[in-house]
C-alpha cells in the first residue's frame, strides 16, 4: 500500500570527520565512499521501486542542491526542497512536510539520509514500507538499529511496551531517548535488550507530524504558516529568505521527538551503519587477510595490520602500523590512529579558526 508514501532525502551537511576527502565543495554525500557511485547516488537507487523519482523529495542548502542535480538521480527539479541556510534536522525536515503537505494533505512521509550505509536494502525497503503501515495508524515512528557493539557515537532509544505487530514486525512505545552514552552506560545498553542505535529515519502522517510540531515547536511553526502563504505567489522565495535566519536552529530529536506524543520505534537489522567518521568507513569496507583496505590507491605494507589507505591513486607503503588510516587527498594527507577518527572534526575547526579557507 504505497498510495500517498513519499520519501525525504536530507541531503545537507559537509560531513567534517570524513575531511579532507570530503570538503565544503565536495561533501560526502556526492562522494563514492562505499561503492563506485555517490552516496545520494546510492540512497535514491536503494528505494525503488517502493518509490517512484517523483515520489522522492530532497532537502539541501542552495550551495548544494547543484552538486545533487549533477548526479542525475532522474528526481524532478521541482522535488528538491532550497533551504536559504543550514538550521539543522527540525527546520528541514519542517520546510520540506510543508511542501508536501501543499501537495498531498494525506502524505506518510519517510524521512531518510543521504550518507547511511544499508547492507540489506530488500530488509530496508520491507521495513519501509511496514512503518508505513503504523504510521497511518497515527504513531510517529523512528527506526532504531539492534546495536551489535557498545558505541559511543551514537545516541540511544530505549522501548517500552510493544503497541503494534506489524507483518512480523513490532513496534513499541518509546520509553525515552539517550544521548550518547559512555562506554559504561554503552554496555549497559547493549546488556538489556531495551535499547537500540538512533537511526535518525522517521515516518509519519504529514497532519499528525505537523500538529505536533505546532505543540512542540509553535515557534517555528508560526514562521512556516508565514512561508505557506506566499508559497505559489512571486514572493514566495523572497519570503523564504526573509524568514529563514530567525529560524532557532534545532535538532529534530530535541525540537519534535523527545516531546512528541504517540512516538513509536520499531528495532531493525538491515546492516546500518552511519558513515559518520573513517573509522565507522573502515568498518564497512573489506579488507585482506591482515585486515588491510585501500581504495583508489595501491597499498604497499610491510607488517602493517588494520589499516585503511584511502588514496588519489598513489602507492602508499606502511610499515609496522596497526589500527590507523591515512587518507591521501592530493593536497592534505592525513594520518590518524583508528580510535580518534572522530578527532577529524577538530582539525577542521582548527583550521576554520585558522582561517585556512583553501583546505575546507
Amino acid at each position: 500500500m504505497t498510495e500517498h508514501l513519499y520519501a525525504l532525502i536530507m541531503a545537507g551537511g559537509t560531513g567534517t570527520r570524513l575531511w579532507p576527502l570530503s570538503r565544503e565543495n565536495r561533501p560526502k554525500q556526492v562522494l563514492p565512499l562505499t561503492s563506485d557511485r555517490a552516496m545520494f547516488q546510492v540512497a535514491v537507487e536503494r528505494l525503488s521501486p517502493l518509490f517512484t523519482p517523483d515520489r522522492i523529495l530532497v532537502v539541501a542548502g542552495r550551495d548544494q542542491v547543484n552538486l545533487l542535480h549533477a548526479q542525475e538521480s532522474g528526481i524532478p527539479e521541482e522535488n528538491f526542497v532550497v533551504e536559504p541556510m543550514g538550521r539543522g534536522t527540525a527546520p528541514a525536515i519542517a520546510l520540506s512536510a510543508l511542501y508536501l503537505r501543499q501537495r498531498d494533505p494525506d502524505a506518510v512521509m519517510a524521512v531518510l539520509t543521504a550518507d547511511h550505509h544499508i547492507a540489506d536494502e530488500d530488509g530496508f525497503r520491507r521495513v519501509l514500507a511496514t512503518a508505513a503501515k503504523v504510521a497511518r495508524r497515527g504513531y510517529l515512528v523512528t527506526l532504531g538499529v539492534t546495536p551489535d557493539y557498545p558505541a559511543t557515537g551514537y545516541g540511544y532509544i530505549e522501548r517500552g511496551e510493544m503497541v503494534e505487530n506489524v507483518d512480523d514486525l513490532l513496534a513499541y512505545s518509546v520509553a525515552a531517548f539517550r544521548e550518547k552514552p559512555s562506554r559504561v552506560a554503552a554496555e549497559r545498553f547493549l546488556a538489556d535488550g531495551r535499547h537500540s542505535w538512533n537511526s535518525g529515519m522517521f515516518i509519519w502522517r504529514i497532519d499528525r507530524f505537523m500538529a505536533e510540531l505546532a505543540h512542540t515547536m509553535p515557534e517555528l511553526m508560526a514562521q512556516l504558516e508565514e512561508i505557506e502563504r506566499a508559497i505559489g505567489t512571486p514572493a514566495e522565495r523572497e519570503t523564504l529568505d526573509a524568514v529563514w535566519p530567525r529560524v532557532a536552529a534545532q535538532t529534530i530529536d530535541y525540537g519534535v521527538m523527545e516531546k512528541a506524543r504517540g512516538v513509536a520505534v520499531i528495532p531493525i537489522d538491515i546492516g546500518w551503519s552511519d558513515v559518520g567518521s573513517w573509522a565507522s568507513l573502515m568498518d564497512i569496507l573489506p579488507g585482506d587477510a591482515d585486515g588491510n583496505t585501500s581504495v583508489h590507491a595501491e597499498h604497499l605494507s610491510l607488517g602493517s595490520r588494520n589499516v585503511l589507505v584511502y588514496g588519489s591513486g598513489r602507492l602508499v607503503a606502511t610499515i609496522g602500523l596497526a589500527n590507523v588510516i591515512v587518507v591521501d587527498a592530493d593536497d592534505v594527507l592525513l594520518v590518524c590512529a583508528k580510535d580518534r577518527a572522530e578527532d577529524v572534526k577538530k582539525l577542521v575547526d582548527r583550521l576554520k579558526q585558522d582561517g585556512r579557507k583553501r583546505y575546507l
